[in-house]
Formats: C-alpha cells, structure tokens, sequence
C-alpha cells in the first residue's frame, strides 16, 4: 500500500507524449460501463478497495479501425500525469473488457496485452490519491487504423511512440475519486 500512496501522491508520473485523438460521433463509452462521466469511481476499483479494474463498455468503434488501445491516466498528480493501466490489442469488434485485470479469456490467441503502469507493475493500479484530494481519471480508448507492436509489459513511452501516428479517433470518459 506504501508504493501505492507514494506513487500517486509524489513520485512523478510518466507524462504522455500522446496527444488527444479526434472524436468521432457514436465512438463513446456507454452507460454499461462501471465508471461513469464525471461521477466518482466506486471504492471497489481503488487502493481503498479490491484494486481490480473496473468493466468498460464501449460503442461505436469507427470503419478502417484494425485495434484499439485503453490509458487510464491522473493528470492531477503531483509529479505529472500518473499512468494507471494500458491496454492494447484490443480487437475492433470487441465492446468491452469485464471488470478485473487478464478478464479476455474470450479473445483468443489474439487476446489484448497489458503495459506497465506508474506503480512498476504490468496491468490495472487503481486510484490512490494522496490525502483527501480529489484526482480525474481519464480513461481513453484509442481507435487505430493500423495494430501496435508491442510486447506485453510495454512502459507508457513505448506506448505512445506506438499508436502516434495511428490514432483514428478517441472516447474519453473522465471520472473522479477522492480516499476517506
């Protein structure tokens, strides 16, 4: 828990070199997904909590995407955007990823991969802000019109590099959370 509190509260974040990608109408997060616009994220997704990622749920992916890619990020931490969890190899007809890291059984050899986040591990860290501050949480579905290369475990700067250039559109869905 101390490598959790010291990560998100002051121990600098990765940053993004990726810049926001169009939006595209009907490319969007939906009301099926467990973390909702602007609401808190429920404690269950948290370092408060179980710490598992929460469901997403997705719809309207647009036509020549080859795969999609997921970054949750807190740009309000203190050292710089904080990278809680990226995901790649999503396939373009998926519609969601269940709630808990490694839940895409159902994908197949093709299944998507998981990079590393601002803790040091591979996978989901959930939110964890320091004290009693409010973080946003943006969480930002990349549309790729060609697939990344990457191996799993791939760090945020070999993330970006990836899908720069590639990005087709982008659903954003920003919520927040604050420990008790």
């Amino acid at each position: 828990m101390l490598v959790a509190v010291a990560g998100c509260g002051g121990g600098g974040g990765s940053g993004t070199e990726l810049e926001s990608g169009p939006t595209v109408a009907g490319f969007a997060f939906t009301s099926e997904s467990a973390v909702a616009e602007g609401q808190p994220i429920a404690a269950r997704f948290t370092c408060d909590g179980q710490d598992v990622s929460p469901a997403l749920a997705w719809e309207g992916v647009p036509e020549g995407v080859q795969e999609l890619a997921l970054a949750v990020e807190d740009p309000d931490a203190p050292g710089g955007t904080f990278t809680h969890w990226l995901v790649y190899r999503i396939p373009p007809t998926a519609t969601e990823l269940p709630a808990g890291d490694r839940g895409w059984t159902g994908y197949g050899p093709g299944s998507p991969q998981e990079g590393e986040n601002d803790f040091g591990d591979t996978g989901y860290g959930g939110p964890c802000p320091p004290g009693d501050e409010e973080h946003r949480y943006v969480f930002r579905l990349l549309a790729l019109h060609e697939p990344v290369r990457l191996e799993p475990g791939a760090d945020r700067s070999e993330f970006d590099a990836a899908v720069a250039g590639f990005l087709l559109a982008e659903a954003r869905l920003t919520a927040t959370y604050a420990r008790n």
